[in-house]
């Protein structure tokens, strides 16, 4: 596309932001094809990744199941000037939440559990005694819906969340280090819960290592492999894997990791146990993040997966009724507000939900944040679908990413006047 084929409110509103060179790749790198009609979309990119210091990011939308817009924005590698592209992969952190939830709802559907069995029916980890370690009997009270929706009785503001303990556990199970995931759940088999399971919504990273335990036991084979055959397969997607903490050992095709502070942290993994490191690179256990937060994905991939629920009865993935269950807001207090009315929005099986109207439409969302990246992935309820990832965590005031973008690509996405009918995803995946 050329300045001369552009709308004139187009190249008038680049101009004057003064992006207009960014945004046709004639500065800072900007990968990806361009398209007239979608211009909201580089406008907002562009000023976002300079105006928050961010190093990198990538932007991927569907409309009606079609890939109609992805690109990349500024370096996926600062010091050797590599440009991100549409198909790089990033950290996507908690977006890893729903991929595991749908993993579990299939199994639901087989008749391999059902959502509201007893995790202890199928955990087949076993509980070590350590120092100050007890098993507390409400345990045998948490299900599998109650891990799906956070309600399992832990509550990381009130105690602790084990994914930020590594060495400690490593010390208390008296292994070396690193830890994980199995070592995590053991861990906490000897640590009170934080309420009745049930009784209250507290977001836990816990309760979905737990659930991929019980995957691996019902299914015979390891998580991430599972995962492949049921979930990525089935869709297209050969890239997305789980991630690795260290730097040297970074996939193909991966961003590299920036902290806006430079921050260092104890070393989790040998040969820098316990000496400083970069916080994105050996302080953070990701392999031990597994479930909850540990898959590695391109934007174009996330929302590949995300338009597999677009139309509920031709879904490769699930069935319309486990998609309902999936939306469904839990019952009792952690679905309604202090006078006994329905929560406007929740936290269902996996995502985030807030119903639009009554005939049974949401927007679903789920974000994700850890030391070097945030990732955010959206479903609209008019059929839009969208990801941006960053290879950094906050911006320099420290704000979330995430939390800042999250309202403007809605608003870029109310800008578009007429969209594009081509589907990129033959060329990205």
């Amino acid at each position: 596309m050329t300045f001369d084929s552009m709308p004139r409110r187009t190249f008038l509103a680049l101009t004057a932001s003064g992006i207009a060179s960014r945004a046709f790749g004639f500065a800072e790198p900007v990968t990806g094809t361009a398209h007239p009609d979608l211009a909201p979309f580089d406008i907002l990119m562009t000023s976002f990744v300079e105006q928050n210091k961010v190093p990198g990011a990538s932007l991927a939308v569907t409309r009606g199941g079609k890939l109609v817009y992805a690109r990349g924005f500024g370096f996926s590698d600062v010091e050797n000037k590599e440009a991100v592209l549409p198909e790089s992969l990033f950290r996507i952190a908690s977006v890893s939440k729903p991929l595991t939830a749908v993993a579990i709802l299939q199994l639901a559907e087989k008749g391999k559990l059902k959502l509201d069995d007893l995790v202890m029916d199928h955990l087949k980890v076993k509980s070590v005694a350590y120092p100050n370690s007890k098993f507390d009997e409400r345990w045998k009270k948490i299900t599998i819906r109650h891990c799906l929706q956070h309600t399992g009785g832990w509550d990381r503001d009130k105690s602790f969340d084990p994914i930020v303990r590594a060495l400690a556990i490593a010390k208390a199970l008296k292994i070396e280090p690193p830890v994980g995931p199995d070592h995590l759940v053991q861990y906490m088999l000897g640590q009170p819960l934080d309420f009745d399971p049930g009784e209250s919504y507290a977001y836990s990273n816990l309760g979905y290592l737990v659930l991929s335990r019980i995957i691996e036991t019902i299914t015979g084979q390891k998580y991430e492999a599972h995962m492949k055959k049921v979930i990525l397969e089935p869709l297209g997607i050969k890239k997305a894997r789980l991630g690795r903490a260290l730097a040297e050992n970074r996939a193909k095709g991966e961003v590299k990791y920036y902290d806006a502070k430079n921050r260092m942290g104890p070393g989790l993994y040998p040969p820098m146990l316990d000496k400083q490191v970069p916080i994105q690179y050996g302080a953070s256990n990701l392999e031990a993040y597994e479930a909850h937060g540990g898959w590695i994905a391109s934007s174009v991939e996330l929302v590949k997966f995300a338009s597999a629920f677009d139309d509920s009865q031709k879904s490769p993935l699930l069935s319309a009724k486990s998609i309902a269950a999936m939306w469904a807001a839990p019952t009792g207090k952690p679905g309604h507000d202090k006078d006994g009315k329905p929560k406007a929005s929740f936290y269902g099986c996996g995502w985030q939900v807030r119903p639009i109207g009554t005939a049974g439409k949401a927007n679903t969302w789920h974000t994700g944040y850890i030391p070097g990246s945030e990732a955010i992935l959206v479903r609209r309820s008019d059929g839009l679908n969208w990801a941006v990832l960053f290879n950094t965590a906050n911006n320099p005031d420290g704000k979330s990413l995430a939390g800042l973008i999250d309202s403007k690509v809605h608003e870029a996405a109310n800008e578009v006047k007429r969209w594009p009918t081509v589907n990129l995803f033959a060329k990205y995946l």
